[in-house]
């Protein structure tokens, strides 16, 4: 049997790669021009308003994004008072950080926007299809968690 030979144009972690950065591209700049928000800053508030407050460390670990890229946009959502930080009462060493109640209504504004550019680049696939491949996804998910521990 022949060798398998690396394509990068058909290597599936590569194209997965362009595709999220492809799909994270569009996102960003329509939250950039609609609410001056970055992708980051973005999956920080939409995190934020899914709980009851995180420390910089859970929302990293929850977004999968690294502690600079969380430090830099938990700082541009505070100094915007988009968010609050408190004292983390179980450890002293870290905050928890929440949605103030401009960030709240930012996220109010933001999420019906985030929903339609959802639909947009999705409506092409049919809904079994759509089912299929989120299920996929979530398989592609486990495993590589697996392979990382």
């Amino acid at each position: 049997m022949p060798e398998k030979t690396l394509r990068l144009h058909n290597f599936l972690p590569y194209r997965l790669s362009i595709a999220s950065n492809t799909v994270s591209d569009v996102i960003s700049r329509a939250y950039a021009k609609l609410f001056g928000l970055s992708v980051p800053e973005w999956r920080l508030v939409a995190v934020l308003a899914e709980t009851h407050g995180l420390t910089q460390q859970e929302i990293g670990k929850r977004t999968k994004m690294d502690k600079v890229t969380v430090s830099r946009a938990a700082i541009a959502l505070s100094h915007r008072g988009l968010i609050v930080r408190a004292p983390n009462s179980s450890d002293g060493r870290s905050h928890r950080l929440s949605l103030s109640d401009q960030g709240a209504e930012l996220y109010r504004r933001v999420a019906p926007h985030a929903l339609a550019l959802e639909a947009r680049i999705f409506d092409t696939i049919d809904p079994d299809e759509l089912s299929r491949f989120s299920a996929t996804l979530e398989k592609i998910t486990r495993t590589a968690e697996n392979l990382a521990d």
